[in-house]
């Protein structure tokens, strides 16, 4: 896809070049005759023409070179992928943000997988989740979700979707990464239902190779609560 893009607009701009560069040459007028002793020469534009065609080529040629640039994998990427394999999981969730009380707990697993030649990760969660019943009470139904994360060269951040089979809206993310703690930091807005917009900031810490933590804090009322925490243990 990125090659292809880089194709559409290197055409795309070359077409405009040339076009301009036509019209300069149509517009311009013609290279004097001296025909006549003492008649006043009408500047031949055509050398400007041709240089303003090269400059127009040049920049062309350096676009392509930072799009290149733009396109390469880095250590950020590399650190995306490490995190490939399957993982065991628990959730625990307060939906009242009150973490001294028990909280609802479900399992899973989810299987990690570098794609598009190490550009992207995929993430699929396959579980269950405590959802109340036909008669009120917690009973556990499949869940699965999908995730998809990235880091972006343009924006200098990571990035990551999400969608999963309790809603159809699709939420997305941008972060940073503390290598120090061994912490991704994300933030988003999410509108589970109309008009309940909710910011939310997601801490992924890796303990270790074979472990990781996550935080889900929301705002509501003005005041950031933790919600819910995943535990990560790699198989």
């Amino acid at each position: 896809m990125k090659t292809s893009l880089k194709l559409i607009v290197f055409f795309t701009a070359t077409s405009l070049a040339v076009s301009s560069f036509a019209q300069q040459k149509a517009t311009s007028p013609a290279p004097a005759r001296k025909a006549n002793a003492g008649q006043v020469a009408v500047p031949d534009n055509s050398k400007a023409a041709k240089s303003g065609a090269k400059s127009s080529a040049a920049d062309m040629e350096k676009m392509m070179q930072q799009m290149t640039e733009l396109s390469k994998l880095n250590e950020n990427h590399k650190l995306l992928s490490s995190l490939d394999g399957d993982w065991d999981y628990t959730v625990k969730m307060w939906m009242d943000g009150n973490t001294s009380g028990t909280p609802q707990e479900s399992k899973g697993i989810a299987t990690r997988k570098t794609i598009m030649d190490g550009r992207y990760v995929t993430m699929d969660v396959n579980g269950t989740m405590q959802m109340p019943g036909a008669d009120g009470k917690p009973a556990d139904v499949p869940f699965h979700g999908m995730g998809l994360e990235g880091y972006d060269n343009v924006k200098k951040k990571f990035v990551a979707s999400w969608i999963d089979s309790m809603g159809t809206g699709i939420e997305f993310s941008e972060g940073k990464y503390d290598p120090a703690t061994k912490t991704f930091t994300y933030s988003m807005e999410m509108e589970p239902m109309p008009g309940m917009k909710t910011k939310v900031r997601e801490l992924i810490k890796i303990v270790d190779d074979t472990h990781m933590m996550l935080e889900w804090y929301e705002t509501h009322g003005g005041k950031e609560k933790k919600t819910m925490e995943i535990a990560y243990t790699k198989k």
